[in-house]
């Protein structure tokens, strides 16, 4: 996924400089340049009571739950019980760290170290089959073929 970057100082010139020259209202405006509403609003705010247009600098984002012990605790318990699940990953985590984590935060965090999902060669496979057998398909449709009249 890929962050949204902002509105170029270019963009936003024109925008308020079709503004001040009466060229539309705001909706219009932001229809004519492909912004939305909002923007244009905040724009010319952020100009009064701010005196720039300049996009505000990126915050940051959500820190990472798990930090640097919590990953090698990860990777410790792998490294001893290497067909671990998720869930017994989250759990083992748990109890050692104090941090408690969801399944889809384990496999996103497995994923940013590198470390693969892949089960034991000594796990017995699935037993549900992977795809459709044609005859399973046609189970309980006749077919136009079969018809008595025809």
């Amino acid at each position: 996924m890929t962050a949204m970057k902002p509105y170029s100082l270019d963009l936003r010139e024109k925008i308020l400089r079709a503004y001040d020259e009466h060229r539309g209202s705001q909706r219009a405006l932001a229809a004519l340049f492909g912004v939305s509403h909002a923007f244009v609003e905040k724009l010319l705010q952020r100009r009064r009571t701010m005196g720039t247009i300049a996009p505000r600098p990126h915050a940051g984002g959500r820190k990472p739950s798990c930090d640097a012990m919590a990953q090698e605790v990860v990777r410790q318990v792998l490294r001893e019980q290497a067909d671990a699940t998720l869930e017994e990953l989250c759990a083992r985590l748990g109890q050692l760290r104090g941090l408690w984590v969801s399944v889809p935060t384990m496999s996103r965090l497995l994923t940013r170290l590198g470390l693969p999902r892949k089960k034991s060669r000594s796990t017995p496979p699935n037993k549900t089959p992977h795809g459709f057998s044609r005859r399973a398909r046609l189970t309980g449709r006749r077919s136009p073929r079969s018809t008595p009249d025809g």
